[in-house]
């Protein structure tokens, strides 16, 4: 059942179909852009080929519980559909949490983004104007790239630190966020996230209310203050994954803070499904992304 819309409330996401870029858009596969570890990350790149230069850049993070999901297995293609707006689409991977233990997705989202701007001029893009959008576990990177600006513990060893990971912009799609605060709040028969073996468990590296602190670290509201980017935050009622309560603490957070910030929920929705993709969802995303990352002085 498709949800309805709630006053002052939306939402949106799900795994797509393999992502293979629309007409007219020239796709640079495979660049690496970080090294940790020795282990090489990659990041692919979908350019419009007609539109102003240079392009305003999206960065697309994938959700998967931080334990799978990749760029390439088809979750792009919920973003990229802003090429045909004079928008690049940035997909990478990032490291699981079968890998390496949080921060170092966080990690290697700033690093991607550091790789952007580096290499903005090469590729016709933006480097002043950036946004990063997520679903689920993607989400929760998307809102750390959105609050941590200069936080030292969550930077990473960047070899080129003067290049900032600042994004300018972040689109949330029913991201987790106070991992604490998850079962008190899930849905009757939804996931439970305080066992051991939970996906935020596995991300900080020990049960996480046994591991309150490094629960903490991982929480994007930890870092709310007046200079993060803005925010349009979605998240579905009937979420059973990621309860909705998650968003409603950021949103309050970020208000708090005096960061501009929109949020919106779909009665009846759940975790993804096609109310994210709706014509609604996405001429929202469209006028908040024109907005923070078109309608600046001067351009």
């Amino acid at each position: 059942m498709r949800g309805r819309l709630l006053p002052g409330v939306v939402i949106l996401s799900g795994l797509l179909a393999h992502a293979q870029a629309p007409p007219g858009v020239k796709v640079v596969k495979d660049l690496v852009y970080a090294k940790p570890g020795g282990k090489e990350l990659l990041l692919d790149l979908y350019l419009p080929e007609r539109g102003a230069r240079p392009l305003p850049v999206v960065a697309w993070i994938y959700g998967g519980a931080w334990r799978a999901g990749s760029k390439d297995d088809g979750q792009a293609r919920g973003a990229l559909w802003l090429t045909r707006h004079g928008y690049a689409v940035a997909a990478f991977n990032y490291r699981l949490s079968q890998e390496a233990k949080f921060p170092a997705q966080i990690h290697d989202a700033k690093a991607a983004v550091r790789w952007l701007r580096r290499h903005a001029g090469e590729y016709g893009l933006d480097a002043d104007r950036m946004a990063a959008w997520g679903a689920s576990a993607g989400a929760h990177l998307a809102a750390l790239l959105g609050v941590s600006a200069g936080v030292a513990e969550l930077e990473g060893a960047e070899d080129d630190a003067k290049v900032s990971a600042r994004v300018q912009a972040v689109v949330d799609f029913f991201g987790p966020t106070d991992f604490l605060q998850m079962d008190a709040h899930a849905l009757p028969g939804g996931m439970r996230h305080d066992p051991a073996g939970s996906p935020e468990s596995q991300l900080i590296g020990g049960p996480i209310q046994e591991n309150r602190e490094k629960a903490a670290r991982a929480n994007p509201v930890t870092y709310a203050s007046r200079d993060d980017a803005p925010f349009l935050i979605l998240h579905g009622e009937r979420d059973p994954l990621v309860p909705a309560h998650q968003s409603e603490l950021l949103f309050e957070a970020l208000r708090k803070a005096g960061v501009p910030a929109v949020f919106h929920k779909i009665a009846g929705a759940g975790h993804g499904g096609p109310d994210f993709q709706s014509a609604v969802v996405r001429a929202m995303a469209l006028a908040f992304l024109d907005e923070r990352l078109k309608a600046q002085p001067g351009r």
